[in-house]
């Protein structure tokens, strides 16, 4: 297990996990985010290939349509 900070929040998780793979087990696999890690704002191009270590600090954006 390691331990991220997701949204100001401590949360352990299993090891090796992609970001990509974080944003499925958090419910926002499809919807459209803002990711940030570790102060450095991610593509989308990036999520499955970004393996999460221990300490790393995520802020997770959802974008929301609207009129």
């Amino acid at each position: 297990m390691i331990t991220l900070t997701i949204n100001g929040e401590q949360q352990k998780v299993v090891k090796e996990l992609s970001l990509g793979s974080l944003l499925i087990n958090l419910g926002l696999g499809e919807k459209p985010v803002v990711v940030e890690l570790n102060r450095q704002a991610l593509s989308p191009s990036e999520f499955e290939e970004k393996i999460l270590n221990d300490g790393d600090e995520l802020e997770i954006i959802t974008i929301a349509a609207g009129g």
